[in-house]
């Protein structure tokens, strides 16, 4: 065999591997495991923001949200962390202003709305809704009837918000949510087990800051798992 066709044939089995492999990542998912002091969750994160769940992988997998605490809880709306400076926050410090030094461009999804139980990503301000680079929130929300939902809904538009379709306001009226933020900040994620553990951290006692009285720890695990047996063993169904 000559040197071109060796060259050649390599060649052929480099791409054959390469697209075996991206063929097999298409049938897996990354799993996050959430361990708190309240118990674990699961989440998975959403294809549909690729930006956002690309950086939620790298800061996984490099154990930055590892010590981190939850530093801000609000029962019936959210509970959030991810700030860098809670590792080594003193009791009663003011916590929230802690960052990477970058942010992830808005990634708005019409289908992906703040349902109980999404992960979403904080952010300040700034006019592009870009997100923190690390800080993040899981909706707890509360179920809305038709009148409270319908103000809400004029919150949304006053907000240039993204008004929930009907298929949406059911699910906020049944497993509920925070209606007002859809289309102002990105959702990337949601847990599919230990929802309970929101429940049991946002109800904890918090300062007028609404940091929690007493620390929530968070530590944070990823593994490449196939969507078939996240589907099987949690039930969750992938859009096509």
């Amino acid at each position: 065999m000559s040197l071109s066709m060796r060259s050649y044939c390599l060649l052929v089995c480099c791409l054959l591997s390469l697209g075996a492999t991206a063929q097999n990542r298409k049938k897996k998912d990354y799993l996050v495991s959430v361990t708190t002091d309240y118990g674990p969750m699961t989440l998975v994160l959403y294809d549909q923001t690729p930006k956002h769940k690309a950086n939620f992988i790298k800061l996984v997998d490099q154990h930055f949200y590892d010590g981190l605490l939850f530093h801000r809880i609000i029962e019936s709306f959210m509970v959030q962390g991810g700030d860098p400076e809670s590792r080594t926050a003193v009791a009663g410090a003011s916590l929230g202003n802690g960052d990477v030094g970058y942010t992830i461009p808005a990634e708005f999804v019409p289908s992906l709305f703040h349902k109980k139980g999404v992960l979403a990503a904080a952010r300040d301000n700034n006019p592009a809704k870009a997100s923190s680079g690390c800080q993040f929130y899981i909706v707890q929300g509360r179920v809305w009837d038709d009148a409270g939902l319908q103000k809400q809904i004029e919150r949304i538009k006053s907000n240039q918000g993204h008004v929930p379709t009907p298929e949406q306001q059911q699910v906020y009226k049944t497993l509920g949510g925070t209606p007002h933020l859809d289309g102002n900040y990105t959702v990337f994620g949601q847990v599919i087990d230990g929802l309970s553990v929101v429940d049991s951290i946002a109800k904890q006692p918090r300062d007028e800051r609404n940091r929690p009285k007493t620390d929530i720890h968070m530590r944070m695990d990823g593994n490449w798992v196939r969507k078939k047996k996240i589907s099987k063993k949690y039930g969750y169904s992938y859009q096509q």
